[in-house]
C-alpha cells in the first residue's frame, strides 16, 4: 500500500463484522443483503381512460388521502410503516411515525 492509500494511524477502513452467536443469526445473515423494493405511497385514485388521456402538464390528480394524513411505506407491496414527508438536503424523505408490529406484518403474509 502506498503512503497515499495507507489509513491514518488509529483509523479503521471498515466497520467490524457482526459476530454470529447462534445458528439463527447465521441464517438471518444469509438474507441481509437481498435487495427489496421500498415504496412510499402518497395516495391512490381511479380514473377512466378518457380522463387519463386528457392529462396535461399542470393537471391536478385528486388522491384518496387528505392533506396531512400519513403516507404509507411498503416493502414488496406489504405495509411496514406510516410516516410524514420531509425534505433533507433538498431531497424528499419520510419520517416514520408508526412502524407496523412484527405480529401485524406476519398476519399480512397470510
Amino acid at each position: 500500500m502506498s503512503e497515499e492509500q495507507a489509513p491514518a494511524a488509529g483509523s479503521t477502513t471498515s466497520a467490524p463484522e457482526p459476530t454470529v452467536s447462534s445458528g439463527k443469526d447465521k441464517n438471518l445473515n444469509l438474507i441481509l443483503d437481498i435487495p427489496l423494493r421500498v415504496t412510499v405511497e402518497l395516495g391512490r385514485t381511479k380514473m377512466p381512460v378518457n380522463e387519463l388521456l386528457n392529462l396535461t402538464q399542470g393537471s391536478v390528480i385528486e388522491l384518496s388521502k387528505l392533506a396531512g394524513e400519513p403516507m404509507e411505506v411498503l416493502v414488496n407491496d406489504k405495509l411496514i410503516a406510516r410516516g410524514e414527508a420531509v425534505v433533507v438536503n433538498e431531497k424528499f424523505g419520510v419520517r416514520l411515525t408508526d412502524v407496523i408490529s412484527p405480529t401485524e406484518r406476519i398476519e399480512q403474509l397470510k
